[in-house]
């Protein structure tokens, strides 16, 4: 090939390359998040540099796990992100979410328990509205089922111990873990969030079933009811 072929050649080409073998050899622990973003989606653009796209993401953003968390049309409202750019960051956190998930899944909650916590945080940790999950165990403590139960706005979502209650006995499950994450990444509960545990609690107990836990999470960190001694 030519000299001239060479430098027809677009320049983020090479920086592309360079990239991806950086990351093959040494991990994404070499990479900036920004880079990261735009080795993803060089991949799903093969065409454009998409260097200044992934830094006015990470701008917007804040971090890899923040882009790839954020709503679909949050992410195409930065100039040069269509929508296979907009599906390739939304389907690795999908993909992260569903690997922590099987981690989980099947097994002995008290034996997995970090795992249980990576899953949460993975699933809920960056969303920007709150969300509500019910962790339905049997009598071995094994996970059976996992469901959102409600979503709601940046500061509440609504739960109804009823409904709880009911769908406890439709599974079978002999003990709960509630979940919700706080969207201002402070784990910290509120005192609507202890109200509300108690009455989750009364009523999974007048039809004979535990709350294990209430578990909030927060960015970086999280909150235990049962840990700290209000369960």
């Amino acid at each position: 090939m030519s000299a001239d072929a060479d430098d027809a050649k677009p320049h983020y080409l090479g920086h592309r390359q360079r990239l991806r073998e950086r990351f093959m050899r040494a991990g994404a622990e070499a990479l900036a998040d920004y880079e990261l973003i735009e080795l993803l989606l060089g991949m799903a653009q093969p065409r454009g540099d998409m260097k200044p796209v992934a830094k006015a993401l990470i701008a917007r953003f804040g971090s890899f796990a923040e882009v790839v968390s954020a709503e679909p049309a949050d992410l195409a409202a930065i100039a040069g992100t269509g929508p296979v750019s907009v599906a390739a960051l939304k389907l690795v956190r999908e993909a992260a979410v569903r690997l922590a998930r099987q981690q989980v899944l099947a097994r002995p909650v008290l034996s997995s328990w970090e795992a249980l916590l990576d899953y949460c945080t993975a699933a809920m940790a960056n969303l920007r509205s709150e969300q509500f999950r019910l962790l339905f165990l049997d009598r071995k403590n094994v996970l059976i089922a996992d469901e959102v139960q409600q979503r709601g706005t940046i500061d509440q979502a609504p739960v109804y111990p009823r409904e709880v209650a009911r769908r406890s006995l439709e599974l079978h499950a002999s003990a709960v873990i509630m979940v919700h994450n706080h969207p201002t990444g402070d784990p910290t509960p509120s005192k609507a969030d202890g109200d509300m545990t108690r009455q989750v609690r009364e009523a999974l107990k007048a039809v004979g079933v535990t709350l294990h836990d209430h578990v909030v999470i927060g960015r970086g960190s999280y909150w235990s009811f049962r840990s700290q001694g209000m369960i």
